[in-house]
């Protein structure tokens, strides 16, 4: 039987799946197959898609782009696109974090000096934060030109005051931006910095508040660009798996490695993970091939028969040579996100009063079954 090509675990003759991953067997040969470098040749499903488009727009080529060999799906040189379409569904389940749930503590009268620095360091807070004043600068000019210590006083409470509700609504930002990243990998470094900001804000250390949430943004930014690949294919699995069930299709056979592939995501195993919602990806592609192949010549047929019925199909051609560049790129995500359009398209030009003269059209224009 060989090594399971999704997550490498030796399967023995007679299993019915991977003993690790769950991987159907029936599976292995189409995954083995597309994992890897493939060469020049299009695989037997661009020319299916070529056949399609040409038998709806006679001036098409039979697929689009060019012959040169595509790199596999694994390929770390070729960036994977973002998802059209989807939402994203947890990993794992993160712990939670506390929001600011107290007042900020207003600073302690200072002396004058004391007073000046405080209101510098506010100033340059505002300017890092890109929060306007407004009046208060005005009034602030006036005090100091005239050393009013007690509109100062005043003046310096209520930036404080305007400030600490900057960094409290920026803290909440920050956490919402924490909580999506943590379904999916763990995110110490940011829980400790947020922790530190809470406490901050509750002692009324705007500064030291403001410096931490700096810290927390690109650790953030950092595991974002770091796991996007993985979310990416997790997505990409899902949009697949609920096509697949929407044509009335079984993903259960490759369902083993999209969730072997998402608790590798929840506990930090980047590369792995990686590789099986990859390997997972390409084996769901394979059971929902058929079923999306059969749907689009359905598609096709409703095509013909609405421009038989003198309806502009310009659009759905575009969405069609659309799943090609897709599949051509193995980007199955996006392959169903232009599926997804030539359907609407198809369903806004099938009317309810339009639907009896298209399926007559459709029956004596539609191509033969080998088309």
């Amino acid at each position: 039987m060989g090594n399971c090509p999704a997550c490498g675990a030796e399967a023995p003759a007679d299993a019915a799946e991977c003993p690790s991953c769950h991987l159907a067997v029936t599976l292995f040969g189409a995954v083995r197959d597309a994992a890897g470098p493939d060469g020049a040749r299009d695989p037997v499903y661009m020319q299916t898609v070529g056949e399609l488009i040409r038998s709806v727009d006679l001036t098409a080529p039979a697929a689009p782009g060019d012959s040169e060999a595509r790199p596999g799906l694994l390929d770390r040189t070729r960036p994977r696109r973002a998802v059209a379409a989807g939402t994203d569904r947890p990993a794992r389940e993160p712990s939670s974090l506390r929001p600011i749930d107290q007042m900020p503590g207003l600073p302690d009268p200072a002396s004058s000096a004391e007073r000046r620095r405080r209101i510098e360091e506010y100033r340059q807070i505002a300017r890092r934060m890109g929060v306007d004043l407004g009046p208060l600068s005005d009034r602030l000019s006036v005090a100091l030109l005239t050393d009013d210590e007690s509109a100062l006083e005043a003046i310096a409470r209520e930036m404080f005051v305007h400030l600490a509700a900057a960094v409290a609504e920026e803290h909440e930002t920050a956490l919402v931006r924490r909580n999506e990243i943590a379904h999916f990998v763990p995110t110490p470094s940011a829980d400790v910095e947020l922790d530190a900001v809470r406490r901050s804000i509750a002692v009324g250390d705007l500064s030291g508040a403001h410096r931490r949430l700096a810290h927390v943004h690109d650790e953030l930014t950092r595991l974002d660009e770091e796991w996007a690949t993985g979310r990416i294919l997790a997505t990409e699995c899902d949009l697949l798996v609920d096509t697949l069930r929407d044509l009335g299709g079984d993903p259960t056979p490759a369902l083993g490695p999209l969730e072997a592939g998402r608790k590798n995501l929840g506990s930090g195993q980047r590369e792995a993970a990686e590789r099986l919602l990859a390997r997972a990806a390409v084996a769901l592609w394979s059971l929902l091939e058929p079923r999306f192949f059969e749907e689009l010549k359905r598609l096709r047929d409703r095509m013909i028969a609405a421009r038989a019925a003198g309806a502009d199909i310009g659009g759905a051609v575009g969405d069609l040579r659309g799943i090609a560049v897709e599949l051509k790129a193995r980007n199955f995500a996006g392959a169903i996100g232009a599926y997804r359009q030539l359907r609407a398209f198809v369903d806004r030009t099938e009317g309810p009063s339009a639907e009896p003269v298209l399926d007559a059209v459709a029956a004596s224009v539609r191509p033969a079954p080998s088309a």
